[in-house]
């Protein structure tokens, strides 16, 4: 099991929340590496990692934690009076009112009311890099539900849908909107398309590694048929398309950084931009008011998601996090990754928190140990007051 020293501080009263990461080293294998940031209204509190080769100053990517950076950009300008949720996509993007779809709105969009997972013939890795290109290809196409009747997890193409919306009304790219209001001015460790000179502190995501009884479960279940909702929407029907673990990988994924999964962060950068959010840092204010952080946080679509088949609760394209730990106040906003990583803000108690890992976590979606580091957060954040 794991050796590795925890490194970095923690400020008084979250010293619990050290003792939970070194615990969570000490369960797992010797190469884990792990980054873990919190802020407590607007102040870093935590700051730790562990692992051979890894730093607090390390970048990995962080995949579907990529879509709280879009979302944010996105509550921004509904909260400038530029974009309203209830105005229908085709309103702004005319060629997605196409085959049934001119009356969904950017509401539903979000909520992942579309029943446009994933284009059917798929993407190639260039392709999928381009958040342009996804959504010419998807806008055309005849939708998988009647849209607005169900949800599903538009996993590698909403960042794509939502942003040809915000290109079409602004003029420039979630990327650009996200670069210019939100990390450069809050110094933030997060990049929609990481620059060459921050190639350095990249370190490539290692694949999952299942245990065999882990291995011999996924064997025995009934493999999903390559036009299932589910291959269409992780791009997973054709010969040559990338596996979802290794997209940051590619240097194009990278460079493009698409909204969906190509951002790459520090833990430090995942929980500054959600401190930054709902708490402001360093003396600047907080980029939302309470009341656009309320309604980006009010639940839209819970029950079955069509594409994974399990329950699944959304806000207004947030991830309802506190439905996966509940001491977190109804209002939580944030978004997990398909590695492990795991972000969110919550109001209620001032908390905003990063977590990234370098080993892709088995089998996809925010690692189990987040479950005892968000409630240990949680607890030091509570009696901090």
């Amino acid at each position: 099991m794991g050796q590795q020293t925890t490194q970095g501080t923690v400020e008084a009263g979250f010293e619990s929340v050290r003792e939970e990461f070194a615990a969570v080293t000490a369960a797992e294998d010797d190469d884990y590496a792990a980054q873990l940031t919190v802020y407590h209204h607007g102040r870093q509190v935590v700051d730790l990692w562990t692992g051979p080769g890894f730093s607090g100053d390390s970048l990995t990517g962080v995949y579907s934690c990529s879509k709280g950076a879009a979302y944010l950009v996105t509550a921004l300008l509904v909260q400038d009076g530029t974009l309203d949720l209830e105005q229908r996509v085709s309103h702004y993007w005319p060629e997605f009112g196409a085959a049934g779809k001119q009356h969904l709105t950017v509401r539903e969009l979000l909520a992942h009311r579309a029943g446009v997972v994933g284009a059917t013939e798929g993407f190639s890795v260039d392709e999928l890099a381009d958040d342009r290109v996804v959504a010419e290809r998807i806008a055309p196409q005849l939708p998988f539900w009647r849209p607005g009747t169900a949800f599903g997890y538009h996993a590698l193409v909403i960042g794509a849908l939502i942003g040809e919306v915000v290109l079409r009304l602004t003029g420039r790219s979630i990327q650009q909107h996200f670069e210019e209001r939100v990390r450069a001015p809050y110094g933030l460790d997060f990049y929609l398309g990481l620059p060459p000179e921050q190639e350095s502190r990249f370190l490539t995501t290692l694949p999952m590694r299942p245990t065999p009884e882990e291995q011999a479960q996924v064997d025995a279940e009934d493999p999903a048929g390559p036009y299932s909702l589910l291959n269409i929407a992780f791009n997973q029907q054709r010969p040559d398309a990338p596996a979802v673990e290794t997209l940051p990988n590619h240097r194009v994924v990278r460079a493009k950084g698409p909204a969906s999964v190509g951002g790459v962060a520090s833990a430090r950068g995942l929980a500054r931009m959600y401190a930054a959010a709902i708490s402001g840092t360093d003396g600047l204010p907080p980029l939302l008011t309470p009341e656009t952080a309320a309604v980006f946080g009010q639940i839209q679509s819970v029950g079955l998601n069509l594409v994974t088949g399990n329950p699944s609760t959304y806000a207004v394209g947030f991830s309802a996090v506190a439905d996966l730990y509940p001491a977190l106040g109804a209002g939580a906003i944030g978004h997990p990754g398909a590695d492990g990583s795991q972000s969110f803000a919550d109001p209620s108690s001032g908390l905003a928190y990063g977590y990234s890992r370098r080993r892709f976590a088995f089998p996809g979606g925010p690692a189990a140990e987040n479950g005892r580091l968000v409630r240990a957060a949680h607890a030091a954040a509570t009696l901090a007051g």
